[in-house]
């Protein structure tokens, strides 16, 4: 292509009286004909004035263009002999080197490789841990709406109040609030939240062994990469919540799902011989089944990972939510070890997308956490920290809670009572005596997953129980509800929506309630 085609082809292909500048077009249209070969290596391009009056453009914008052009080495300009197109042809040599034989391609001749390869599966691009999460992935489609579990009412969360607060502290402009987050995050909020958690829960800790994190999944993640290595073993409740899962296993480590009863995390035999690197439980409200974990198990487990040099992590996600019972005490409270790593979240108790949480970590490791989450995170959210110590510390927080224990008390009874309307005893209820949602149990032959899937299109978010097992084979049928984020009218239309959707279901697949 010579110079006076390009500025024909330039002029054919600019659009006048749009949005995009002048300038941008131009760049966009020569990087498109060198990058296409259009304009060859070594091509001259004609001068800034002559392509300005062959465009009926400003010279300036050609000028621009052409520095741009040369910044990105496009182009290569000479003074007193004009700017010509660079060579950006990929090295050929490097091109087709024999590339390192992998696994399933030994003996590959990468000179024979097309150059255009065909189109693959997207999961043909991914690690093998990569292919992992995704084809285990519990994440929903939506966050909102009857009966989505976990999710609280954001609705009735206390915005004037947080808007107060925060409004007040941005006029205090403090620059230190602007920056990044050292020392495991805001002091304030750390001795809030340590006060707090010594009276609700029964954390034996100091402000210095809280460290703020983004969330459970984010404190989970630290522990594991600073306290295990790939190939460690973890025991993990069966069932378990998928995103705990999903970060254990995406970190290298090999999961043992140790199964739960009535009393909680119940390892036995084999499991017991071959102790893991971590253990990862759900004590005072195990998710998603909702039992507590006894004392004597308790006592047990806590033995267990002194004598045989376990870490302990201990979900506390949602057991501020217990109704008709004072809230259980934390396993943390209980360990003499330092074997026990505490994390939790305000999400659930607040609203989610707050994504602050915390951890608390014995005091020999509070140091190297401190380190770990500034080194790999580099945390930051510190205004948003000092309004949460100030929401904890004038009570607002504990206040919240109570009114909101009592809102979702009334939901789960409306939900239980319409469970009860539809089916009476034939479908059972469980873990619906703390956190927000319960368990409706179906018969071992349901297909939970094609009725999750089947609500779903009727407009009701429900999730598989089965989904949550490591082995199919001892997975209960069953659909979690979650009643926090529904408002009591609308609990019993959408379960009658839900009901239909059982029974259809159940129905063609031949299954009968019990």
């Amino acid at each position: 292509m010579d110079t006076i085609i390009l500025s024909d082809w330039l002029a054919a292909r600019l659009e006048r009286g749009t949005t995009e500048p002048m300038y941008r077009q131009v760049l966009r249209l020569v990087q498109q004909a060198i990058l296409t070969g259009q304009l060859a290596p070594g091509t001259k391009l004609p001068s800034s004035r002559t392509l300005a009056e062959d465009l009926d453009i400003a010279r300036n914008t050609v000028l621009r263009v052409y520095d741009q052009l040369t910044a990105e080495g496009y182009v290569l300009s000479t003074t007193g002999s004009g700017t010509y197109v660079a060579d950006t042809r990929p090295d050929t040599a490097a091109v087709r080197a024999r590339p390192v034989a992998r696994a399933g391609n030994a003996g590959t001749d990468a000179s024979a490789t097309p150059a255009v390869a065909p189109a693959a599966p997207a999961h043909a691009h991914l690690s093998a841990r990569g292919r992992q999460l995704i084809a285990r992935a519990g994440v929903a489609p939506k966050q909102w709406g009857a009966f989505m579990p976990g999710v609280p009412d954001v609705t009735e969360f206390p915005s004037r109040t947080w808007s107060r607060l925060q409004a007040r502290l941005w006029k205090q402009a403090n620059p230190e609030l602007l920056t990044y987050a050292p020392g495991g995050g805001y002091r304030p909020l750390r001795r809030a939240l340590s006060d707090y958690l010594r009276v609700a829960r029964s954390v034996k800790c100091t402000p210095d062994q809280i460290i703020i994190t983004t969330g459970i999944h984010q404190s989970m993640d630290l522990a594991v990469r600073l306290l295990t290595d790939v190939g460690d073993r973890a025991w993990v409740e069966e069932p378990c919540y998928w995103g705990a899962r999903s970060v254990l296993q995406s970190a290298g480590l090999v999961l043992a799902p140790v199964p739960v009863d009535s009393e909680g995390l119940n390892p036995r035999g084999r499991a017991l011989k071959e102790p893991p690197r971590l253990a990862l439980v759900t004590p005072s409200h195990q998710y998603p089944l909702g039992m507590v974990m006894s004392l004597a198990r308790r006592r047990t487990l806590l033995e267990y990972a002194r004598q045989h040099d376990v870490w302990i992590v201990e979900d506390d996600y949602d057991s501020e939510f217990r109704y008709g019972s004072r809230p259980v005490a934390s396993l943390q409270g209980l360990d003499e070890a330092g074997r026990v790593i505490y994390v939790g979240s305000l999400g659930k108790t607040l609203y989610p997308g707050l994504r602050i949480g915390y951890m608390v970590a014995p005091e020999h490791l509070v140091e190297t956490f401190r380190t770990g989450v500034a080194e790999l995170y580099r945390e930051g959210q510190l205004m948003h920290q000092a309004v949460l110590a100030e929401f904890i510390m004038d009570g607002h927080l504990t206040s919240h809670v109570r009114r909101m224990r009592a809102l979702y008390g009334e939901r789960r009874q409306i939900l239980i009572d319409a469970i009860a309307a539809r089916f009476g005893d034939s479908l059972p209820v469980m873990g619906d005596e703390a956190g927000l949602h319960l368990v409706l149990g179906l018969p071992g032959t349901a297909d939970d997953r094609a009725i999750t899937n089947a609500a779903f299109d009727a407009g009701v978010i429900v999730r598989p129980l089965s989904a949550y097992y490591s082995d199919e084979e001892v997975a209960r049928r069953g659909l979690l509800l979650g009643y926090a984020c529904v408002p009591h009218e609308r609990i019993g239309p959408a379960f009658d929506t839900l009901a239909g959707v059982i029974e259809k279901q159940m129905e063609e697949g031949g299954v009968r309630a019990a």
